[in-house]
């Protein structure tokens, strides 16, 4: 019930009051906080466009209707975003954990937050608008975006607002927001009032991440080339056309879950061209927990778009997934490559266990490089150094 009011309230508050054609608004106010805290990085005159961005036609994929990213709204996003007041002890932002030059994730397996380290490895934030899955975190705990967006910050060790065992609450944050000059002109621009609540605060940073896009890479101006995935891509080398073959098609197997022919079946989760999760797949194998290699954890059945996984020079932008224990391309493939069935995996995805039996997709050295090949064409370039998505306090 509680889910249902809260998509009632984003629906009914975003049509009235942030969907507003964007030509319209200029302020009429005067901002002088905005202006003296962000200069020429944020300018409330010549907004950077986060509505309009060009989309490919071939994607078809959004999960963003429930609030439609304007121009305004994901500005105040990109502040919030970025701002460690978010934190109690004013040391951590959104993007202490998801930086934009590595596609944002973290380097780091386990995210330094106010008060301690992440459990999971930082999920990489790019084309989150663009899939079937709107529940977020890897175990999927947040119903949507929107949900998850203040959740870190009301985690005692992520941003520390807990309002338990003598952390401040979210109330708290309200409070310290609603003091600052900037925020007060920042929501009255956005929502004509100056008033902060967390509903206000989740429709913001959640357009400014789902205007996180990247469509500017080698498999995207391939795609435009043709009229689907299947045929060959012309700006495609034939390694990476026999990767994008092997990634799409799905693999024979015998009676003992060894492919005897086909392809390796990667698009079963990651279908093309969003590359995103489908929300029916369950755990993938990866069962640990960070820094306890004995513990078990087979809830995560989430992922990140696979875009942008790496630079385009074939650069990991950080380690994958929730564990960050695999630190290479090839160890990824590797790992699909024989899935072997830990003792109470009760939650392994059944497409890694045809006839109830860990897949073994008998991949050759050429197979492997081939599709490494073709996963390195995901990558783009102007999603790392666009300054709409960069640190306005900088």
């Amino acid at each position: 019930m509680k889910k249902n009011m809260f998509f009632a309230f984003i629906c009914a508050f975003s049509l009235s009051s942030c969907n507003k054609n964007e030509d319209d608004y200029s302020p009429i106010k005067s901002y002088p906080n905005v202006e003296g805290t962000f200069g020429s990085s944020i300018d409330l005159n010549n907004l950077d466009n986060y509505a309009n961005q060009t989309i490919p036609g071939y994607i078809t994929k959004d999960n963003s209707t429930l609030n439609p990213i304007t121009d305004k709204g994901a500005t105040l996003g990109r502040v919030l975003f970025y701002d460690t007041n978010l934190s109690s002890n004013n040391t951590t932002s959104c993007a202490t954990c998801h930086k934009q030059s590595i596609a944002f994730t973290d380097t780091d397996i386990a995210s330094s937050g106010a008060n301690e380290l992440t459990g999971r490895h930082s999920m990489r934030l790019v084309n989150s608008r663009f899939s079937s899955e709107s529940k977020f975190f890897w175990d999927e705990r947040a119903a949507s975006l929107e949900i998850q967006t203040t959740m870190p910050i009301k985690d005692h060790g992520e941003m520390g607002f807990s309002g338990e065992n003598g952390d401040l609450s979210f109330n708290d944050l309200i409070t310290r927001l609603s003091g600052i000059g900037y925020y007060k002109e920042l929501f009255d621009f956005v929502y004509g009032s100056e008033e902060i609540t967390e509903s206000k605060i989740q429709l913001a940073l959640a357009q400014f991440i789902r205007s996180i896009q990247s469509f500017d890479s080698k498999y995207d101006t391939g795609r435009a080339l043709v009229n689907n995935d299947n045929q060959n891509f012309p700006n495609f080398t034939a390694q990476e056309n026999l990767g994008k073959n092997l990634f799409l098609a799905p693999p024979q197997f015998d009676a003992n879950s060894s492919r005897t022919g086909g392809g390796v079946g990667c698009a079963g989760c990651h279908a093309a061209p969003e590359f995103d999760i489908d929300p029916n797949s369950l755990n993938n194998s990866i069962i640990g927990i960070i820094n306890n290699p004995i513990a078990l954890d087979i809830t995560n059945t989430r992922a990140p778009s696979l875009r942008n996984i790496t630079k385009q020079d074939g650069t990991l932008n950080s380690a994958l997934m929730h564990t960050g224990n695999i630190s290479t391309l090839q160890a990824a493939i590797g790992h699909y490559n024989t899935i072997n069935i830990a003792p109470g995996n009760t939650n392994l995805d059944p497409r890694l266990k045809p006839n109830g039996i860990g897949q073994k997709l008998n991949m050759t050295g050429t197979e492997i490089s081939a599709l490494q090949s073709f996963l390195v064409t995901l990558a783009g370039n102007d999603v790392y150094t666009n300054p709409k998505w960069s640190n306005p306090f900088h």
